[in-house]
């Protein structure tokens, strides 16, 4: 071996070793979370707070989960945010705690429409690349609203707006929880 390959060969050690240490590391990244079926228990995650506190999802245990997703570019999801406020401060609400789900790209769109609507339910952004709490609620579409009895179970799932503090909503709230309608899918 000549004196110049013996030179080289250190030398493109060094610049490969140097470009390894200086390329970050891929973060693997892991399929999303599949569906959560109804009767099935939520796993728990850490919810991205909006307009509180981060908190995990099985926080919420003890007493009956109304999840609703949303987007602020959603026109559907906007029309139904008052009444999921109404529903939460009622008496027929009582019983359940009300939190919003946001899917919006940019945390700063979701805060805008919470500012405009005057929100005061608790609020969480859910973010990509695995968009975790929209996978596991099943919110391919929005709004969906998903009941969660007190043991994290999911109860029903709903696709579409309504007025959720109407009185057929509020018997729709009350047989599911009641465990006489558990439909997966409805408008």
């Amino acid at each position: 071996m000549s004196p110049m390959q013996s030179m080289w060969r250190p030398i493109t050690a060094c610049v490969f070793t140097l470009w390894l240490l200086a390329t970050p590391a891929r973060a693997q990244v892991t399929a999303p979370p599949p569906l959560v079926e109804v009767g099935h228990a939520l796993p728990d995650v850490i919810m991205s707070g909006l307009n509180g506190p981060n908190r995990p999802l099985s926080s919420y245990r003890g007493r009956p989960l109304i999840i609703n997703v949303w987007a602020s570019w959603c026109g559907p999801c906007r029309n139904e945010a008052a009444s999921l406020e109404r529903l939460a401060r009622s008496d027929a609400g009582s019983p359940y705690t009300v939190i919003g789900i946001s899917n919006d790209d940019e945390r700063s769109a979701a805060m805008q429409w919470l500012r405009h609507s005057r929100a005061t339910i608790s609020h969480y952004l859910d973010s990509g690349p695995r968009w975790t709490l929209e996978h596991m609620l099943g919110a391919s579409t929005i709004p969906v609203t998903v009941f969660v009895d007190a043991e994290g179970r999911v109860v029903a799932r709903f696709r579409g707006a309504r007025e959720w503090d109407s009185a057929e909503s509020i018997q729709l709230i009350k047989r599911a929880y009641a465990g006489r309608s558990r439909p997966s899918s409805t408008r």
